[in-house]
């Protein structure tokens, strides 16, 4: 929403992450139908997060819950980091981006990303 990407481009001018909680569509059997698209957009994005300076850090898939509930079943975890909230904004506002982010959406019954400023919890 604009009110998140607000939220973003406030966000001190420094690194900070961005974990990606992503639940894979499904089809009436409940099997996964969306890992390729967004596998699809994975390896499209990857070139335009390098370009603006991020990387991912890590990534891998869910294997159970330990705390929660069925909302938090995801089926992979995904973390990027970015220069700053500047260079997020330059990707995800652009052209190339526009372009692939449809497969992003066919590929995702749901997701949540979280930005997050690194360091260690007092």
């Amino acid at each position: 929403t604009q009110e998140q990407l607000t939220t973003i481009v406030a966000r001190p001018d420094e690194p900070f992450v961005m974990v990606n909680l992503l639940r894979y569509k499904r089809d009436p059997e409940g099997h996964v139908v969306g890992h390729t698209s967004y596998l699809a957009y994975s390896e499209a994005v990857l070139p335009m997060v390098a370009a603006v300076g991020g990387a991912p850090v890590w990534g891998g898939k869910a294997d159970s819950v330990f705390i929660g509930d069925d909302r938090d079943d995801w089926d992979a975890v995904v973390l990027v980091q970015y220069p700053s909230p500047s260079a997020f904004v330059e990707m995800v506002s652009s052209e190339e981006y526009g372009a692939i982010h449809q497969l992003r959406l066919d590929g995702l019954e749901t997701t949540a990303i979280v930005a997050c400023t690194p360091g260690m919890i007092a």
